[in-house]
């Protein structure tokens, strides 16, 4: 079904990757702003990431893992001792935004240029080198966020859901790697019930969960495709759904051809590859639109 199927490292069926927004309260500040210090049940929801990040890296450090964390700046310069916890496990740190801004909401080019531009000088400052990984908070990556992520110099981006492997998105400024996934390898949609910010959905099991995020890996491994999961762990790292994310990564190790790998080393490899000429992505070329569609191409819509 994949009719371009990537050569992963020693002959693995596909690639795999456990990556985790690390957003604590920053989207908190940004939805509330003056209430936010009377928001004390939704903070107290978000700062569990205190508990649940060392449980994920005691989970990785058990099985002999390194994977991606996604942080939002603002959120490094707020909990260090998590960064350090981190790091000291020698997993890869990415960009997620400064304090988990939606970029497509931001007034302009030079905005959203001047805080990704932040936020990579603080994970350099507090990382030692720079971030080549970013992920847009909440998805929303604007017409310009490519193009700036290629002058800026990052070596992919995980923001977008185009392909089942690995693209090569190409703007005026230069081009990125793409690894894409989609919604349903995010816990957010399985998980997440809190009035306070508006999203009152259907909290799934974890064994209803873990299905939907196994269906998804059994087909990419049947297929040489890449499976991306996203968590949040104060979402996933509660007690119960925390050992069926063990679960999950008991599977696809005993699967023995499965390769587990940071996202950086993954673009690492599609780079290699294409500078090899051993395999080529599909190109993206973005924006997809630079504005919106003639009038006339645009029936009248009532309601």
């Amino acid at each position: 079904m994949i009719e371009n199927p990537v050569p992963w490292p020693n002959g693995a069926k596909c690639a795999a990757a456990f990556t985790f927004d690390i957003d604590t309260d920053s989207f908190l500040h940004l939805r509330f702003g003056a209430a936010m210090p009377d928001k004390v049940a939704a903070t107290s929801w978000v700062r569990y990431d205190e508990i649940a990040v060392p449980r994920i890296l005691a989970i990785f450090r058990e099985y002999g893992l390194k994977q991606t964390f996604f942080y939002p700046a603002w959120c490094m310069e707020r909990y260090p001792h998590l960064v350090d916890a981190i790091l000291k496990g020698g997993h890869e740190i990415a960009h997620h935004g400064y304090i988990h801004e939606e970029l497509n909401k931001l007034p302009g080019r030079d905005a959203e240029a001047e805080w990704i531009g932040r936020g990579v000088e603080v994970i350099e400052r507090m990382t030692g080198r720079r971030p080549t990984g970013f992920r847009a908070p909440t998805y929303q990556f604007s017409r310009h966020t490519a193009s700036i992520l290629a002058e800026t110099g990052f070596l992919y981006d995980a923001s977008l859901m185009d392909d089942d492997v690995p693209s090569l998105y190409q703007t005026d400024r230069g081009q990125v790697i793409g690894l894409p996934s989609h919604w349903a390898l995010d816990d957010w949609p399985q998980y997440v019930c809190n009035s306070d910010v508006g999203y009152n959905l259907n909290i799934r099991s974890p064994r209803e969960a873990s299905e939907t995020f196994m269906a998804e890996f059994e087909a990419a491994h049947r297929h040489g495709g890449m499976w991306i999961s996203i968590w949040h762990p104060w979402v996933s790292a509660r007690l119960a759904r925390a050992e069926a994310l063990r679960g999950m990564i008991e599977t696809m190790l005993a699967r023995g051809d499965v390769w587990l790998a940071p996202m950086e080393e993954i673009a690492g490899h599609t780079k290699r590859l294409m500078d090899r000429g051993d395999w080529q992505p599909r190109r993206v070329r973005l924006p997809y639109y630079d504005g919106p569609l003639p009038a006339h191409e645009v029936p009248p819509q009532e309601g």
